[in-house]
């Protein structure tokens, strides 16, 4: 469940009072997505998203996240738009959390994704890297390869709890991605949580992004191995080379990766894995029952982790060797 603030009508009738919204008909909470509250508005202008940015959210950074998402709708990404107040404002403050109203977005997230669906997400994950290229605001990566050592030291002492021999084994990971990660790779704006239940399709064509609130600065390729996790496994661990050919081949269409981008993908995708790994564990071990985080299962991604440990080049995930050239 994603509303973890509660709001009255009072409350949100006085907060929507200096927006050009007409009357509001009802609204409903969203029971999607994880770190904030979110409602479906209906007004007598039309459909739109209240989002109330939860303790997870530093407030600092909702400049950049509010701004990120005009920029690339300007550059002609479909994405949601913050709606602005009369003042031009766009950040408010309701039931004592920062909020703000986002345009509706029209389509579903895909549950069962196809190697369609992988291709339409290459093809917006590159325009996404292109349209942010110029963007003047930067916001470093909190949760890249140097927070996760400390991530996992919060861990790693109840970790054979989820399995024996766990701790061992993700130590070595840790020091040998930590040892090989890669640098100076093409890099800028990236959405860096591009998972299913934040890109929106029509049938199999993609409608738009949304959920910009992990949005930073990092390696291009990152974003992809971060995209291959997310889309190209099936429910029983296995990878699909063809949903990563599919993936792959979007992306190259609009943006083509590099020799050295290419040949990172392996110990990106590990690392990618890793870290979704690890925040999973920390609050598998950490958050009570019935706690504001929606806790999800940390094996997923632990199996995720095994199998990139064994890969060595990037045509195991459906790049074609032509393409490494």
């Amino acid at each position: 469940m994603a509303v973890y603030t509660d709001i009255t009508e009072a409350e949100l009738r006085d907060f929507l009072e200096p927006y050009d919204l007409g009357e509001l008909l009802s609204y409903k909470g969203i029971a999607e997505g994880v770190e904030n509250s979110n409602f479906l508005l209906h007004t007598s202008m039309g459909s739109y998203i209240l989002t109330l940015y939860e303790k997870r959210v530093e407030r600092n950074d909702l400049p950049f996240f509010l701004s990120l998402m005009e920029h690339l709708a300007d550059k002609g990404l479909n994405c949601p738009l913050p709606v602005h107040r009369r003042d031009g404002g766009v950040l408010g403050e309701l039931a004592g959390r920062p909020a703000a109203v986002i345009t509706f977005l029209e389509g579903m997230w895909p549950r069962r994704p196809t190697p369609q669906h992988c291709r339409e997400v290459g093809k917006a994950a590159a325009q996404f890297h292109i349209c942010g290229r110029d963007f003047s605001r930067t916001r470093k990566n909190a949760l890249s390869v140097s927070s996760w050592r400390p991530l996992w030291n919060q861990s790693a002492a109840r970790a054979d709890e989820v399995e024996a021999g766990l701790a061992a084994e993700i130590e070595t990971d840790l020091d040998n991605l930590e040892k090989n990660w890669p640098e100076a790779l093409p890099s800028g704006v990236i959405h860096a949580d591009l998972f299913p239940d934040n890109i929106f399709f029509l049938g199999e064509k993609l409608s738009g992004l949304i959920d910009f609130y992990f949005a930073c600065n990092d390696m291009f390729a990152y974003d992809v191995a971060i995209c291959l996790n997310a889309w190209c496994f099936e429910r029983d661990g296995a990878f699909n080379a063809t949903k990563g050919m599919a993936l792959l081949a979007g992306y190259e269409s609009v943006r083509p990766l590099s020799a050295v981008e290419a040949d990172a993908l392996p110990v990106l995708a590990h690392g990618s894995a890793i870290r979704f790994f690890l925040t999973r564990l920390y609050d598998w071990l950490t958050v009570p029952d019935g706690a504001m985080v929606v806790k999800k299962d940390p094996m997923e991604y632990l199996r995720y982790v095994r199998f990139h440990r064994k890969v060595t080049s990037a045509t195991e995930y459906g790049l074609r060797q032509s393409e490494m050239n």
